[in-house]
């Protein structure tokens, strides 16, 4: 039996024919430019002081424009855009959500559209947003102001550091590698869970470093703490811990009228405590996601934090009081309200009935069914297409979207989703021989180039004196030094005195000293102080890279960005924290067609649609994936993961499956390719929803699904035993030491983050996680 939480204010209890007379537009002001449908308005509309309020928006519901007019209700109701705060996933979100909150209000004040928008200073990412409120609590909490935010590049180079001065490097038996440990340390800080648990989940061939992790992991904070430098996830650990301290929460609290979250499926355990200490009682609290499409639990995203969420404001007392108004203090929260939109405004009534019927599966879920009332010439069934193997797969797709660009439709319209990146290997060989144009979603960021990286760390490092890593790329950076002069730069950070530079790089290191006294002078201006660091930086450039001119048009494009940006800190810090894409160490032959084909990773292509859509090896061990099969909640996601690629089709969608895949590693007698099973989020049951094929010739001799069950066997890939349930992580501690945000010397937050105690046992300060 399927769980299926209780759902309230639901306006859609009838049937779809009824819901469509239902539909209606808004008569409020700050909704009738977006034409919200019923369900739309009255989230809307909710009360802010009637408790926190859960919008569960099915995929293509208007999730968007829906919680941008709830924002802008909130400022005709008197909330001054400064006291809102929007939290997002993606500067790209950030940004879409403040234009359309500036547009609703525009129409909303009968303001003509040449005017500027009300700005929201408070619209942006998690990490933003905290990085913002750290930057403004510093001094009181033991951080320097001009603490650097390292990338994901730089902290697995620091903790690669830690890693070979304590000899791990260097063992006779393997340890992990640094980008193994970063994500291992990631997992830990973003679940809360004890190291120890996370390495027998998953990273079970590490169980035997758990000693060598710990120390690791307290030499890499012992790093990052002596270098004032925070990564990407002691940014919201920081935030956690000081809404973990009452007159901080309090504080940071009271800043601000109403919370709004996006996408809040994705939320980790800090952002969930994070969003209650905000909004203890729940008054103006609003939460937009989908459970339905939680797909990110290799981030740390949990989508019991979702389902769970009524029951955090159930109307127990709890640990209400912790923050907010003093009032307010002895209140117990407001119970939260539920609202589900159903109405989709993408995808045909077909697609939607099998979308509906494979998540239906879900053991726990809120219990939701889209519907339209979009009419087309014809509503295919969703195609479900059994082929021999990926080459007869390659070919069928190649067929299939040649035919409907025959038909008229382009094919940037047409998408090809796979749920890992190799799994279009066979497709790209097709579509190159058929001469058909295509885009693949993915590779480095811009950042991670190594001109941009230089240019990155000469500000950084001019921004903190404290910043070895920086400091060590930048000196290699100067004529005439090599590693060894570059160590000594490091060694002699804290009295930069005593360097002295080779007499050959005399000259070359005094440019760079000049630079870096003047950048860190009260003469120091920005954005003119980037202007003078690629002066610095251009002849370095020529001299060490022949496609400089290639690699200078990538650092004018950097200069582009730097106006939007108010000081060097914030343009640091925006850039780590969601980096532009492309840079041109990645640029190949130009793309000159007039059209080409999308095809992407499910996770790259969530919040995306097109009118036809092709996903690839629906079997078992590619979907479920055969790592992803050792525990029922992995299997949920995954089944959330095949959901998601279904409902990005408008008109068209076809699931392809290949039943014959060719290995290169078996035994020498034996058969080289393996049989794939129809993959078990397909079952019989739901067939009769899709227009299914016979199999090509020389397929197996059936297309049997896999039994629908979490702990149903593997598939023949990877055949994998599921680890053992592990025990629920300890409750969250409330951290010693709370104290006046105004007294002196305040909140040791470094302290918190970043000391090590003695002993085995994980804690917040060793692993970077609350236990």
């Amino acid at each position: 039996m399927h769980e299926t939480l209780p759902q309230t204010l639901d306006v859609a209890a009838a049937g779809p024919a009824t819901r469509a007379a239902a539909v209606q537009h808004s008569a409020t002001p700050a909704a009738a430019a977006q034409r919200l449908n019923e369900a739309q308005r009255r989230a809307v509309d909710h009360d802010p002081e009637a408790g926190a309020l859960l919008v569960i928006a099915g995929a293509g519901s208007g999730k968007t424009a829906t919680l941008a007019a709830r924002a802008a209700r909130h400022i005709e109701r008197g909330v001054s855009p400064a006291r809102l705060l929007l939290l997002t996933f993606s500067r790209r979100a950030a940004s879409e959500m403040r234009r359309r909150v500036g547009r609703t209000l525009q129409h909303a004040l009968g303001w003509p559209a040449t005017s500027a928008a009300p700005q929201l200073p408070w619209c942006g990412t998690f990490h933003s947003v905290a990085a913002r409120l750290l930057r403004e609590a510093a001094p009181r909490i033991g951080l320097a102001s001009g603490f650097t935010v390292l990338d994901r590049g730089d902290a697995e180079d620091l903790l690669g550091l830690a890693r070979q001065e304590l000899g791990l490097a260097a063992r006779h038996k393997r340890f992990p590698l640094a980008g193994t440990c970063l994500a291992l340390h990631s997992r830990v800080v973003n679940t809360g869970r004890p190291l120890a648990e996370v390495v027998a989940r998953d990273y079970p061939w590490c169980a035997g470093e758990l000693p060598a992790l710990e120390q690791l992991f307290a030499a890499f904070a012992a790093a990052k703490r002596a270098q004032h430098s925070l990564d990407y996830d002691d940014l919201l650990l920081a935030w956690w811990h000081l809404m973990r301290d009452a007159a901080w929460a309090a504080r940071i609290a009271a800043r601000f009228d109403a919370v709004l979250v996006d996408e809040a499926q994705d939320i980790n355990h800090l952002q969930a405590d994070i969003v209650q200490a905000l909004r203890p009682r729940g008054n103006g609290l609003t939460l937009v996601g989908d459970d339905a499409q939680a797909i990110y639990g290799f981030r740390g995203a949990e989508v019991r934090h979702l389902l769970d969420f009524p029951a955090r404001f159930g109307g127990a007392a709890g640990d209400a009081g912790e923050a907010g108004d003093a009032g307010d203090a002895a209140a117990p929260p407001r119970p939260a309200q539920v609202l589900l939109l159903e109405r989709n405004y993408r995808s045909t009534a077909p697609i939607l009935a099998a979308s509906n019927a494979v998540i239906a599966l879900a053991e726990r879920r809120f219990a939701k069914e889209l519907w339209t009332v979009r009419t087309a010439a014809a509503q295919r069934q969703p195609a479900l297409r059994t082929v021999a193997d990926e080459a007869a797969q390659a070919e069928g797709v190649a067929t299939a979207v040649l035919a409907a660009r025959e038909r008229g439709l382009a094919l940037r319209r047409q998408a090809v989703l796979f749920r890992t990146a190799h799994h279009s290997t066979a497709l790209e060989l097709e579509l190159a021989r058929r001469r058909i144009p295509f885009v693949k979603y993915g590779g480095l960021r811009f950042v991670e180039a190594a001109h941009v990286k230089d240019v990155l760390a000469l500000l950084r490092w001019a921004d903190n004196p404290a910043a070895a890593l920086a400091a060590w790329r930048v000196a290699r950076l100067v004529p005439g030094f090599g590693p060894a002069s570059a160590r000594k730069v490091v060694d002699t950070l804290a009295a930069p005195e005593r360097f002295t530079p080779p007499p050959a790089a005399a000259a070359a290191w005094g440019e760079l000293a000049a630079l870096m006294q003047h950048l860190r002078s009260d003469a120091a201006r920005w954005p003119e102080d980037f202007a003078r660091a690629l002066a610095w930086y251009r002849p370095q450039l020529e001299r060490l890279h022949d496609d400089a001119a290639a690699r200078w048009a990538d650092l004018q494009q950097l200069a582009a960005l730097v106006p939007a940006h108010g000081s060097r800190a914030a343009f640091l810090t925006e850039l780590a924290l969601d980096p532009p894409a492309a840079s041109s160490e990645e640029a190949g032959e130009p793309l000159l067609d007039e059209d080409y084909l999308v095809l992407s990773t499910i996770h790259s292509a969530k919040g995306q649609e097109w009118n036809a859509v092709h996903v690839l090896n629906v079997v078992d061990g590619c979907m479920p994936a055969d790592m992803a099969t050792g525990r029922a909640d992995e299997i949920e996601e995954e089944r959330r993961l095949l959901y998601v690629a279904m409902t990005r089709a408008r008109d068209e969608l076809t699931l392809w499956v290949p039943q014959r895949f060719y290995v290169t590693q078996q035994r020498a007698f034996g058969d080289r390719h393996l049989y794939a099973l129809r993959s078990r989020f397909i079952p019989d049951e739901v067939l009769p929803l899709f227009d299914t094929a016979a199999a090509e010739e020389g397929a197996a001799p059936a297309a049997a699904t896999a039994p629908h069950s979490p702990h149903s066997p593997h598939s023949p890939h990877s055949p994998h035993s599921p680890l053992p349930s592990t025990s629920p992580a300890p409750p969250t501690q409330t951290l010693p030491g709370a104290c006046s945000p105004d007294g002196a010397p305040g909140l040791d937050l470094l302290q918190q983050l970043f000391t090590a105690p003695s002993g085995a046992a994980a804690s917040p300060a060793q692993n970077g996680s609350p236990t």
